[in-house]
């Protein structure tokens, strides 16, 4: 159906290269021209400028589930005058003794132009979970409050 790209770029500016001592800061650039400082988290050695990948892995599910929400919302024709999530990913080990993503909170908060029942408002969260792109590549619990 579609292809996403991103060049995803290293170059070493530590004048070793060790475990301890190597850069962890890189630069992602996509098709569309934006370009992304990463870094390993600071808990990896990594700068705390950049974005690391946990970072984006929690952004890339909060902004696909609103995404998905707003075109729900607007084929039903309701208004959403503003979104706002404070995603949260948690790491763990898993049962290998591997650390992974292993639950995503979403907190979305929307103000709608118009009344909307709390009740209609879960079933929009419940369709936009379902259909997200992202949410159904993973196998990391997604879990929508709010």
């Amino acid at each position: 159906m579609s292809e996403h790209i991103a060049t995803v770029a290293w170059k070493r500016t530590s004048p070793g290269f060790t475990y301890e001592t190597y850069n962890r800061s890189y630069e992602v650039a996509f098709d569309g021209g934006a370009r992304l400082k990463g870094s390993a988290s600071p808990a990896f050695g990594g700068e705390a400028e950049g974005v690391d990948p946990e970072e984006s892995f929690v952004a890339a599910l909060s902004s696909c589930h609103m995404l998905t929400f707003l075109a729900i919302a607007a084929r039903k024709r309701l208004v959403v005058d503003s979104y706002t999530d404070e995603a949260v990913g948690r790491m763990e080990k898993n049962e290998a003794g591997r650390t992974w993503v292993s639950h995503v909170t979403l907190r979305p908060k929307v103000v709608f132009a118009g009344e909307v029942s709390a009740e209609d408002l879960a079933h929009l969260h419940e369709s936009a979970h379902k259909n997200c792109f992202i949410a159904n590549s993973v196998k990391t619990e997604v879990v929508v409050e709010g």
